[in-house]
């Protein structure tokens, strides 16, 4: 018996080569089926094309040329039912003990033997905290819906990515009162080409102000204060959509004792070929593999991953 812990795209994706090769397996989800993806923007468009989200040689057809969010979850949703993946889902993995070949996964609800364990948990789960004071209140939002309950709101939106200037420009023309607070002396040169000049020209119209080079000191019911170049400025505010990343659930790793590289990537240690860590038996897949580096995989170039565990779990089957 393998578990895989984590029901995205990759969990699915291990669990469905592991049916072809006849080994019995089980999902366990925190959340709901591909939590991470249903926590993304209700109107958000992907930037790949469908078919370099397809798994398991199911296809998925999208009615424009690049697909939807509501199309992606409906996909997926596919997915698990043609293959009949056994998925557990709104249930916490709490521990693993034992070895290679003998494991004991410990949830919320249950406990479950295993030979092996595959972590695909992402990195979307968890997001960057700012350490600020107020952080807690909430009117604080790490994950943004949609524009909607902000109209006619004073709203700070607090980073300068894909993910904050999408988030400013859809409250803006949704009659919000947008502010957007900047750690940098500009939008990041990342930002999508064809959205970068709308934002650089509402801020440039003064329609979004923009605090360049600031940071939020201290956020209150109903203003927030800023560290910015010329000092601290005080705005009124009733909002404060923080686009400030996400992370990897280090936590949950840490209770697995999965090892980690000293340096800011913070990767868990891992074979290249095997995508197995320094606990035997014990594997990781997907975007978790690059730690903090969330720009290096996705769900296309990380498909690949459930090929090679599926193929080195065979192999070393106890």
């Amino acid at each position: 018996m393998v578990i895989i812990i984590g029901a995205g795209p990759i969990g699915l994706a291990t669990g469905i080569q592991l049916k072809r090769k006849g080994i019995p397996f089980r999902i366990i989800e925190r959340g709901c089926l591909v939590n991470s993806l249903f926590h993304y923007p209700v109107n958000m468009t992907f930037f790949s094309t469908s078919d370099r989200l397809e798994i398991g040689d199911v296809p998925f057809i999208s009615h424009g040329p690049k697909p939807t969010r509501r199309e992606a979850l409906e996909y997926y949703r596919r997915v698990a039912e043609s293959y009949e993946l056994p998925i557990n889902l709104y249930e916490s993995v709490e521990s693993v003990e034992g070895e290679d070949g003998n494991f004991t996964v410990k949830t919320d609800k249950a406990e479950y033997k295993a030979d092996k364990i595959v972590v695909a948990t992402g990195f979307y789960g968890t997001a960057n905290k700012m350490g600020v004071p107020g952080e807690d209140l909430p009117k604080v939002k790490h994950y943004y819906d949609e524009p909607h309950p902000y109209a006619w709101q004073n709203v700070l939106v607090i980073g300068a990515g894909n993910s904050g200037v999408d988030v400013a420009l859809e409250c803006f023309r949704s009659n919000a009162n947008v502010t957007m607070c900047v750690r940098y002396g500009e939008i990041k040169p990342s930002v999508k080409y064809w959205v970068k000049p709308d934002i650089e020209n509402r801020i440039k119209n003064n329609e979004v102000k923009a605090y360049f080079n600031s940071e939020v000191k201290e956020i209150k019911e109903k203003e927030v204060i800023l560290n910015t170049p010329d000092g601290e400025v005080t705005i009124p505010n009733d909002f404060v959509l923080a686009m400030t990343g996400y992370k990897p659930n280090y936590s949950l790793m840490e209770k697995l004792g999965i090892e980690l590289t000293d340096d800011e990537k913070c990767m868990p240690v891992h074979r290249e070929d095997s995508l197995e860590t320094n606990r035997k038996g014990m594997y990781v897949a997907g975007v978790v593999c690059g730690g903090m580096d969330t720009s290096k995989l996705f769900i296309e170039n990380s498909r690949i991953h459930a090929d090679q565990i599926a193929e080195h779990i065979a192999q070393n089957m106890p």
